[in-house]
């Protein structure tokens, strides 16, 4: 039932969109995940021997990859193998039907393979090309190899993570790989939009992982050019919480609290039942509260360890003051938020049964998300795609499989 009561499902913002996945591992797949989850048909493409690399990085399950059953889904399999002319060949025949080509090779790689921009453009005009690397298809690094890890270094984002008097910390996720796929996805919509809303032609996008970082870290360099404040590791501080920080409970507990206006500032002292410190000078304003940071987080963080974290909570909730518990996954799959917005979906896998996993996101009122289909098999869609979207008769396409081009 569609949201307005009619008849039928809710048509998905994507329906009839085309993408060829040629990506491996995240940040090139992810993108194409995206776009999937909202309707795109995904058409990935793996090399026969083996395919996506993530199909064997645990924890598995019954010998299936967790990582990949949930990248992978709402994606067609075919297996193709690029290093050889005939595979080339099938690459430019499928270019024809589609809209969206990712990959995350390292540049310069598809055109030695003869199926680059230049060469796909010429069969396809209308082809949205997104190419996702880790230092960009042009500059004196293009061709160096980057992954995660190395792009949130070069990007300056592990200078300013962690405690000075230790080595920089990763985050706990991919995060360039993932923001990556983010600018990735939202390029190609653009790029769509520029095709099919204002009469334009395909295009080639590029995308690199350090840039994707770079943008995220805000007034970094404009404040280290404009005035000389160069950013360094400092823990949990934050120029812009004063008090702030992650701080414990006397039952081992993390609460996460950002005070960054004086009014909230007064709410909190009023929560511990100071009042007179919102008028107390060196706290009567946020820049004072900075200058004076450890003392106030000090504060701050006595009277959080003096209790539990169900009384500090309590007291917090009371007050209107921004916090969170910090949340282990076990208190993600047991909180009712999570629950009731559908945060966590839940996916039917044939083999390993039901899948919890993030769910489609953003949320979109009229043009919802599609329900979700499990990842494929390695070429489980082969003659699917080869016999049914291109026409391949019997013979042809059993002479690519004897060949190994399939």
């Amino acid at each position: 039932m569609k949201r307005d009561g009619s008849a039928g499902p809710a048509p998905t913002p994507l329906a009839g969109i085309r993408v060829l996945e040629l990506g491996t591992m995240i940040a090139g797949p992810v993108v194409a995940t995206l776009l999937g989850d909202f309707g795109a048909d995904v058409i990935k493409i793996e090399q026969p021997d083996g395919g996506d690399p993530i199909r064997n990085i645990g924890p598995f399950c019954e010998g299936e990859s967790l990582w990949w059953n949930v990248e992978g889904r709402n994606k067609k399999s075919v297996t193709l193998d690029l290093r050889q002319e005939e595979g080339q060949q099938m690459l430019r025949q499928l270019v024809r039907h589609a809209d969206v080509l990712v990959e995350n090779f390292r540049p310069g790689t598809m055109a030695r393979w003869n199926v680059g921009y230049e060469q796909l453009s010429q069969e396809n005009p209308r082809l949205v090309m997104v190419s996702v690397s880790g230092y960009g298809q042009t500059g004196p690094y293009a061709e160096k190899p980057a992954f995660d890890r190395i792009a949130l270094a070069f990007a300056g984002l592990l200078n300013i993570t962690g405690y000075a008097d230790r080595a920089p910390v990763r985050p706990g996720v991919a995060m360039a790989d993932y923001q990556s796929a983010l600018f990735g996805a939202f390029a190609a919509m653009l790029a769509l939009f520029h095709r099919d809303a204002r009469g334009g032609t395909g295009q080639h996008v590029d995308v690199s992982l350090f840039e994707s970082v770079f943008r995220f870290t805000d007034i970094m360099v404009t404040a280290a050019d404009k005035v000389g404040v160069k950013r360094a590791r400092r823990g949990n501080l934050h120029f812009a919480a004063a008090p702030g920080d992650h701080f414990e409970t006397c039952d081992g507990r993390y609460i996460v609290m950002t005070i960054s206006n004086n009014p909230l500032f007064a709410k909190l002292c009023e929560a511990m039942g100071q009042p007179a410190l919102a008028k107390d000078e060196r706290f009567a304003t946020h820049d004072a509260r900075w200058k004076n940071i450890e003392v106030v987080n000090g504060m701050v963080g006595d009277w959080i360890k003096s209790m539990p974290v169900s009384d500090i909570l309590g007291i917090l909730e009371q007050h209107g003051l921004p916090h969170s518990l910090v949340f282990s996954v076990d208190d993600i799959l047991a909180d009712p938020h999570y629950g009731q917005r559908g945060s966590i979906a839940t996916l039917e896998h044939p083999a390993l049964g039901p899948l919890k996993m993030p769910a489609p996101t953003p949320r979109l009122g009229g043009t919802p998300a599609r329900a979700m289909e499990p990842a494929p098999a390695l070429g489980r869609d082969n003659e699917a795609v080869y016999r049914g979207l291109l026409g391949l008769d019997e013979q042809a396409y059993a002479s690519l499989k004897a060949r190994g081009a399939i």
